[in-house]
């Protein structure tokens, strides 16, 4: 029988597929077994290419992240564009990808791109000026603030039913319930509010320390 052309798997293949089971199905969909039987092949072959499950999901994190603009880091914007123009970019490779957020909870451990994230971050916020203490600090309150507001929706979290908020219980939540239809315009507005309040209070924090 002739061999194939193209190897039966690759790393990149393997991510690919654990990816898509995470985003419709959850972490806990990922297993080595499961994802031999997407892929079609037997589980030991799996270890060709990673040791543990946890590489598995550390390389699908890594994917994702990747996805995430630092290049405002070393272009020479303004440290208060970066941090705006990269937190857009970074809610933005979370929220299409939501389901991996608790697994990137953990910090970037040894993962390439997230390191690289988060040296350009740090090194972005040492050269506008900032003492190392408070870089380290600042990247760490954007990772908290955009990751939060990944992992679920204000605006999904009430019900489509007018009954269910009772004017005489909750006097100002008689329009909550038009909230989930505007899911997206809410929890957006809500980001960038939050996000350009996050970056004006550090814009006057930077100011005391320059005194």
């Amino acid at each position: 029988m002739a061999r194939p052309r193209k190897p039966l798997l690759s790393r990149e293949r393997i991510v690919a597929v654990a990816l898509a089971l995470v985003d419709s199905e959850g972490l806990a969909a990922v297993s080595t077994r499961r994802l031999a039987a997407e892929l079609g092949v037997s589980g030991p072959s799996l270890y060709n290419h990673f040791t543990t499950k946890d590489e598995i999901l550390d390389a699908v994190a890594d994917t994702v992240i990747t996805q995430v603009d630092i290049s405002m880091f070393d272009g020479g914007e303004d440290w208060r564009t970066a941090l705006l123009d990269w937190g857009r970019s970074y809610r933005a490779a979370l929220t299409a990808h939501p389901n991996i957020v608790p697994f990137l909870a953990q910090g970037p451990g040894r993962r390439p791109a997230g390191l690289r994230m988060a040296d350009a971050v740090f090194g972005g916020m040492v050269k506008a000026g900032w003492p190392p203490a408070h870089a380290t600090r600042i990247g760490a309150l954007m990772r908290y603030f955009v990751a939060g507001s990944a992992l679920g929706s204000f605006a999904r979290g009430f019900v489509d039913d007018a009954g269910a908020y009772d004017p005489a219980d909750y006097p100002h939540l008689g329009q909550a319930h038009l909230l989930a239809g505007h899911q997206e315009r809410v929890d957006e507005g809500a980001f960038e509010t939050g996000l350009r309040a996050l970056v004006a209070g550090l814009d006057r924090l930077y100011g005391e320390n320059a005194r």
